[in-house]
């Protein structure tokens, strides 16, 4: 409303079409981590994840770099490097006994060392029409990547709802040895978990190529914190047992209009990092209260 009433612009219906294509690789990215975050781990590794697979995608499909012409088959190797870098954090978090936090971030690393190998000096430019269409073409106002991102909210919302790993991911974050009693296995669903969301970050690294049209190493620079940032607004508490991924789609949205309010009413580009970290440290403070009022203890 304040946004609305400051600028004329905000409240057009381009500029609502502006905001929510903007979101859409945010909204994938969000939904895998949620699922993370869900368990009350902590995942870093989307950086590297999305670097690898918009590499690796923009050499396989249609490209000037040499004469692959994959498609499809190109857009699920991707996602599937997600997958397995995903599964390689699962492993060194219940095999290794490596800290969730320390875990992704060597696995971003290990993404970025990837994906600076493919890029070999020079940019692999995309010329698959298909690829390129998901970013250009619309349909009903909005982009294909929209509706690529909606469907992702979808399948997330029901492996939440009506899956056993949904189940876990929640169970584990709430009360992961009370689970443990009960029999589950629980090491095998924390690396679906962190494979499941590897394969979000891949796809999300797959849409970054489509805007772009071409393969960046940098392609996934700053969603991990901004994928964190809108799923603790929308309420998915970082210590797990709370929270999903209708909650943190709305955190996606909320995020955007206060990033593109910011934008219009002419305040600098260079203050929202610092506004997103208030709106971190006051969401997660704010759904904390009631813990710390029952515990007397801050973790």
């Amino acid at each position: 409303m304040i946004f609305a009433a400051l600028s004329p612009q905000f409240r057009s219906i381009e500029n609502v079409q502006n905001i929510v294509d903007a979101a859409a690789v945010l909204a994938v990215v969000t939904c895998g981590i949620t699922f993370v975050l869900m368990m009350g781990s902590i995942d870093l590794s989307s950086a590297g994840v999305m670097g690898a697979s918009a590499l690796t995608v923009s050499l396989l499909v249609a490209n000037n770099r040499n004469d692959n012409d994959f498609g499809l088959l190109g857009i699920a190797v991707a996602v599937a490097l997600g997958c397995a870098f995903g599964c390689l954090s699962g492993l060194a978090l219940v095999l290794l006994k490596v800290p969730s936090f320390m875990a992704t971030l060597g696995v971003s690393a290990i993404g970025l060392g990837v994906a600076t190998l493919l890029f070999a000096g020079v940019q692999p430019n995309i010329t698959d029409a298909m690829l390129k269409s998901w970013a250009i073409e619309r349909f009903l106002g909005l982009s294909y990547l929209t509706w690529i991102a909606a469907a992702c909210i979808l399948v997330g919302w029901l492996i939440q709802r009506y899956t056993r790993l949904g189940r876990y991911a929640f169970a584990i974050g709430g009360a992961e040895e009370v689970l443990t009693l009960s029999g589950v296995k629980v090491k095998p669903y924390k690396v679906a978990v962190f494979a499941l969301a590897g394969a979000f970050y891949g796809l999300g690294g797959v849409m970054v190529t489509s805007q772009l049209g071409a393969g960046l190493v940098q392609a996934g620079n700053g969603y991990d914190f901004s994928a964190i940032t809108a799923a603790v607004v929308g309420g998915t508490l970082l210590t797990g047992g709370r929270g999903g991924v209708l909650h943190s789609a709305v955190g996606v949205v909320l995020v955007m209009v206060l990033t593109n309010g910011l934008v219009q009413i002419g305040v600098s580009p260079y203050w929202q990092g610092g506004v997103e970290g208030l709106i971190v440290v006051a969401a997660v403070a704010a759904a904390v209260i009631p813990q710390r009022r029952r515990n007397q203890v801050v973790k």
